[in-house]
């Protein structure tokens, strides 16, 4: 709680969840770059299908640096549970058995702001 101009505010916290994976070079029947906007198109449309879900980017890297990855999902969400009903959720668990395919490296952040 904080105090502006006299009135009392309540701050409010989101969940962040970033999550960043390398991609093989061949996969589930596609190239890396083909699987890169199948895993963007996929994931974007968990928008209308997960409630809890509030905000959702993903990205395509450009940068041909050996440290980058292939692509990068920012979401986020009200609180914890809203992110473990994500987690838990079949349309999203569809993805991770996709991912689980074509990836070859995998790394991610969740905290608050």
């Amino acid at each position: 709680m904080f105090l502006l101009n006299g009135y009392k505010y309540r701050e409010i916290t989101m969940i962040k969840h970033i999550v960043m994976w390398r991609l093989k070079n061949e996969a589930a029947g596609g190239t890396k770059e083909e699987n890169a906007r199948r895993l963007k198109e996929s994931l974007e449309s968990l928008t209308d299908k997960i409630q809890s879900l509030r905000a959702v980017e993903v990205g395509i890297n450009f940068n041909p640096s050996p440290a980058a990855f292939d692509v990068v999902l920012y979401s986020e969400f009200d609180n914890e549970e809203g992110l473990q009903a994500y987690q838990n959720h079949p349309e999203h668990l569809k993805i991770v058995d996709f991912v689980g395919e074509i990836r070859t490296d995998r790394a991610v952040v969740d905290y608050e702001s």
